[in-house]
């Protein structure tokens, strides 16, 4: 029985060096942070990767560094699979809309807000499985005490927004998992908490958090740290594993087959991205 290891990974959508980093002596180009990517990927030794933020600039240069793996286009939000490994059966892909009916606002700055969805199969077994990334609305709804102007980072209508594009997401899992009945893996940046509107409508449809059902190893940590374009900081945030917005969630898999939930966060990682890859072992 082959283990299949499927990992999230937001790469942070900077294509060039930032002044405030200039000034400091580093680079967060992404000609600068390919090199620290790719030493992630090559230590881990994922499967299949859903990436968020990933710029066509990075995706050419993630195609060059990952010989052995195929990359599935999708705007900011591509799949990379092994071809040693795995073969591709159907896929598709999906912008989010800017606008949603009934909910004043737009939803999805520079169209990076996206699904991009693969079915594989093992070519060791011949078992299928399902794989969908996605990134999720960013800002967040006012509190009850707030009141316009808002903050840079608010927008009324956030959650119900990301609530709306994970049921699009999951619907089109619904017809997936129809079609090849298997298992299916939806991993992503989605923006926000465990216990969010977002993640807990798609927990209702009979989605389970990996943390909570891997059998080896759980991970508590968020693996988030400070990394933007005024400057980077070395440390990770030591927030509880339940506010954690980059999820893997599994539906449809045999019971005891998800083995191990981990976020890889090492040191020389802190100037690559703000968000540490997360992965799932599991045995199909």
């Amino acid at each position: 029985m082959p283990t299949i290891r499927l990992m999230t990974h937001n790469i942070w959508n900077r294509d060039k060096n930032s002044p405030a980093w200039e000034e400091k002596g580093f680079d967060c180009s992404a000609e600068a942070r390919i090199g620290g990517l790719l030493r992630v990927w090559q230590e881990t030794q994922p499967d299949v990767i859903g990436c968020q933020e990933a710029s066509a600039l990075m995706a050419d240069l993630v195609k060059e560094g990952m010989p052995g793996y195929t990359l599935i286009w999708g705007r900011f939000t591509p799949i990379l699979y092994r071809t040693d490994k795995l073969e591709l059966v159907d896929s598709e892909f999906l912008t989010y809309p800017e606008t949603i009916e009934g909910f004043e606002g737009k939803f999805n700055d520079v169209r990076s807000k996206a699904y991009n969805i693969g079915v594989f199969r093992v070519k060791e077994d011949g078992k299928l499985f399902i794989f969908a990334t996605t990134h999720l609305w960013w800002k967040r709804s006012p509190r009850a005490d707030e009141e316009a102007p808002y903050a840079k980072n608010c927008l009324p209508h956030s959650d119900e927004a990301r609530e709306y594009q994970i049921e699009l997401l999951t619907t089109a899992l619904d017809r997936f998992r129809e079609k090849y009945n298997c298992p299916a893996f939806l991993v992503g940046d989605l923006n926000t908490g465990f216990e969010s509107k977002a993640v807990q409508s798609a927990i209702a449809k009979g989605y389970r958090h990996a943390h909570d059902i891997a059998t080896d190893y759980a991970e508590e940590a968020v693996g988030y740290h400070y990394c933007f374009p005024d400057g980077f900081k070395t440390f990770y945030s030591d927030r509880p594993w339940k506010t954690a917005i980059d999820h893997i969630l599994v539906i449809g898999e045999e019971e005891g087959s998800v083995k191990r939930f981990e976020r890889y966060s090492p040191e020389y990682y802190y100037p690559i991205s703000d968000h540490s890859p997360a992965y799932v072992d599991i045995h199909l």
